[in-house]
């Protein structure tokens, strides 16, 4: 690949080694949970932190950053090196760690100041480059306003927390700091990414643009109402909010299915696990109202504890945000790699088929036992209404479960290596005499 060390595939293929990393903490915790030996709380906060911050954060960012500018745009070398946000995030999200661990609020706090000016350069760099394309997709420039607005508000939400100028006491700062991050910036920029991505793949145009308009009205509002009623403990606020998050992401689902339907395409690995996110999107926005109706009743209904929370929340993380994420990268990976080891584009169209067909191999395989192993945690926590933690069904339903999703995560990592390795056909040609001559000599 030509010399771009900081290009936005390096904070792509970064974010990737902290999703796996931070997934094998996370799979940790699940097994000391379940065996009665849970980790110290500390373990959990640097799992999330990992996940937000240096995988999906970082992602999204490197995401966008491919989405705005096409990787043969002319321009595109001039202004596609970002050392100084590399370096800062993920230095400081190190540092971050490194406090939690500790227990070192200043460290944490200070080293968050670094990852806080990490994301306004890329934002910046993002806004600067993609102000045309953002105004030709999704949701038009507004939209994108309140995305980054969340990612910037949470973030300084946590901050006033770590450097204790709000105390931890006010547990409605720390859910704003929580909900802010995840809904308001990854949630909505994972489906405006899928709106962007989709109707490229399908070489079709969404069906109803006015269903769109609609839907991308709801969606906000529906996320800021439903931080509202987190922020005031008001169930019922959430349950509405709820409601018209249901609504919006329901037109606008129907919308995608139905443009899917009138296209000729025949499926891919990016159109496939988009599709299957949007499912656990409606699934869990649905069983989010659900639990928060369960709530209502004193004594709930159902009894909803640790296990329960674990396997709802991770049902949306998995389900929808790192499928959303493989799919997003199914197409922006190929394309972007190709981009930047051949320049030109007739030669170009033959390595970037060779790569596609690479990220496509198995993904009935690698989809199926992402969401085979998603739907398992909701099995797992179901089991424990009936059944102590102790029990060979809940074992055996904790180790399927993280059998299947670390399939899929081995499968879709040894196809990123296998394009890494894979060089185009005229450099392959190249190496190829010199490597005759080492034999025979």
């Amino acid at each position: 690949m030509r010399a771009r060390g900081y290009s936005p595939l390096t904070l792509c293929f970064t974010g990737f080694f902290w999703l796996a990393l931070a997934s094998i903490v996370g799979l940790a915790i699940l097994i000391g949970l379940v065996r009665g030996t849970p980790l110290p709380s500390w373990v959990r906060t640097l799992h999330v932190h990992a996940i937000l911050i240096g995988g999906v954060a970082q992602l999204i960012l490197g995401g966008f950053l491919l989405l705005v500018a096409p990787p043969q745009s002319k321009d595109r070398a001039e202004s596609d090196s970002h050392p100084f946000a590399f370096w800062a995030l993920n230095g400081g999200l190190i540092g971050m760690l490194v406090g939690f661990w500790l227990h070192h609020d200043l460290v944490v706090g200070s080293a968050g100041l670094v990852v806080i000016t990490a994301f306004f350069s890329l934002i910046h760099r993002v806004w600067l480059r993609g102000r045309s394309a953002l105004s030709s997709s999704f949701g038009r420039p507004w939209y994108y306003t309140v995305i980054f607005s969340g990612l910037v508000g949470g973030s300084a939400c946590g901050e006033l927390l770590a450097f204790g100028i709000i105390p931890e006491s006010y547990g409605y700062v720390r859910l704003a700091h929580i909900h802010l991050v995840v809904l308001g910036f990854v949630v909505l920029a994972l489906i405006g990414m899928m709106h962007h991505i989709l109707p490229i793949v399908w070489n079709n145009q969404l069906t109803s643009p006015n269903v769109e308009q609609v839907g991308t009205i709801l969606l906000p509002i529906g996320v800021i109402l439903l931080i509202g009623g987190f922020l005031t403990s008001s169930v019922p606020v959430e349950i509405a909010a709820g409601t018209i998050l249901l609504a919006a992401v329901g037109l606008l689902v129907g919308n995608l299915f139905r443009t899917w339907l009138s296209s000729y395409h025949t499926g891919s690995a990016a159109s496939d696990h988009l599709l299957v996110s949007t499912f656990f999107l409606l699934f869990t926005i649905l069983l989010g109202i659900l639990v928060g109706a369960n709530s209502l009743s004193s004594p709930p209904v159902l009894p909803y504890g640790t296990l329960h929370l674990v396997a709802y929340t991770h049902m949306a993380f998995i389900g929808f945000i790192v499928n959303a994420i493989m799919g997003a990268f199914s197409y922006l990976i190929p394309i972007a790699w190709a981009a930047g080891r051949v320049a030109s584009h007739k030669k170009r169209r033959p390595y970037l088929d060779q790569l596609i067909a690479i990220i496509n191999r198995w993904r009935s395989v690698q989809i199926t036992t992402l969401s085979l192993g998603t739907m398992g945690l909701a099995i797992l926590a179901a089991l424990t209404w009936n059944v102590p933690l102790s029990s060979i069904y809940i074992h055996t339903a904790m180790w399927t479960c993280l059998a299947l999703l670390l399939t899929s995560f081995i499968l879709f990592s040894v196809k990123l290596t296998i394009i890494v390795a894979t060089q185009p056909e005229h450099l392959a040609a190249q190496h190829t005499p010199s490597d005759a001559t080492t034999r025979m000599g």
